[in-house]
Order: structure tokens, then C-alpha cells, then sequence
């Protein structure tokens, strides 16, 4: 299992300039989350997840790797859509994923390439892909690129996290891009444990 890697070096950056931040790190100590390197199945996978239980997408993504064989390009973009949705899939789901298997068959995404692009980028370059948000981008930077700043407004588990940190009971905006800056460069790190702390 691969987790996505951090150090002394980005949590003694988090507890100097957060000292909430901080006392929460010692606490709870050192998280591991699983990340996913391919980016083209990490995709997909985002794509199957949305709007259904952890359960439920399990359950499709198993069909799929029954049906395809292999989830790659070349398998989605040469199986009927027909044939994906009887996976488990909404139509429109199918119709994402084959889209988006065949761009990258033909060249015109290169999922290859995104490890050398900004963030900025990436996420201009994903969005526009039908089926993909801002919140899934910044979930693939995370758990598939393991870009090292990444803190989601859209996330509702960061965010309620936040609020349990500093004993908010609303978060703006502009206060929540306050206190993303201040864990700037290391916003990954602090986002997986807002994410704890969102259960707290």
C-alpha cells in the first residue's frame, strides 16, 4: 500500500505557525492515507464514487474490473457504453468514462504529463473534462499526484473540521483562505488532519 508521504519537516512547518493546528498533530500523531499513483484509474474511480455509498461504488468498481478485465484506456474506450452501464453505472456516468478513455486513447488528454504541470493547470485541464468538478481535482492532487498544498473549500469534512480547530460556528470564505495560506506550502498535510478532526 502506498500512503502519501510526510514528515518532521511539514509538521514542525504546521505547529510553528498553527499552535491549534499543533496540539491537534501530537494528538492524533501520524496519519496514513492511501494514495493511488495511476491517475487514469484514480479518475475513474472518482467518477464511479460520486453521489454513492463507499459500499455501493466498491460494488461497481468490482463489476467493472470483472467486465473490462484491466481498467485502462484502451478497455473502456473499446467496450460498448452500453456494456459499462450495466456495471452499476448511470448512463451519464458511462458516457464520462468512455469519453474520457477515448481522449486519452487518441493523445488529446495525456494523463502522463500532469505530474510536470502547475496545480493551476492541472485543474483548468480536468474540469474541463465532462463528470469532473473542482473537488474531485483537488481530491486526485491529494491522493493520486500527492501535490503537498491542497486544502478543498468544496471538501464539507474540511471544512467542519476547521470549525472544530478553532470553535467556529460558521467559516467564510475569506477566513477559510486565511488559515489555508497560513498552512501554505504544506495545506495536504493539514487537510488530512482536518479530516480527522471533522469527526471530533
Amino acid at each position: 500500500m502506498r500512503i502519501f508521504k510526510y514528515g518532521p519537516a511539514e509538521v514542525n512547518y504546521l505547529k510553528s505557525q498553527d499552535k491549534l493546528l499543533g496540539l491537534a498533530i501530537d494528538r492524533i500523531g501520524i496519519i496514513e492515507r492511501e494514495t493511488n499513483p495511476d491517475l487514469f484509474t484514480a479518475l475513474i474511480n472518482s467518477i464511479v464514487s460520486q453521489q454513492i455509498s463507499k459500499n455501493a461504488a466498491a460494488t461497481v468498481w468490482s463489476r467493472l474490473c470483472d467486465c473490462l478485465g484491466e481498467i485502462t484506456p484502451e478497455t473502456i474506450a473499446s467496450t460498448p457504453v452500453e456494456m459499462i452501464q450495466k456495471c452499476g453505472l448511470s448512463m451519464r456516468k458511462a458516457g464520462y468514462i468512455k469519453n474520457i478513455s477515448e481522449q486519452e486513447t487518441k493523445g488529446e488528454l495525456n494523463l502522463s504529463e500532469f505530474r510536470n504541470l502547475s496545480d493551476v493547470e492541472i485543474v483548468k485541464r480536468l474540469t474541463a473534462l465532462n463528470g469532473v468538478g473542482i473537488w474531485t481535482v483537488e481530491m486526485l492532487m491529494i491522493f493520486s499526484l500527492e501535490r503537498p498544498d491542497v486544502v478543498s473549500w468544496g471538501d464539507l469534512a474540511i471544512r467542519r473540521g476547521m470549525m472544530n480547530l478553532y470553535g467556529l460556528e460558521t467559516l467564510s470564505k475569506s477566513e477559510f483562505d486565511a488559515y489555508r495560506k497560513r498552512y501554505s506550502p504544506y495545506g495536504s498535510v493539514a487537510s488530512l488532519y482536518l479530516w480527522e478532526l471533522s469527526h471530533e
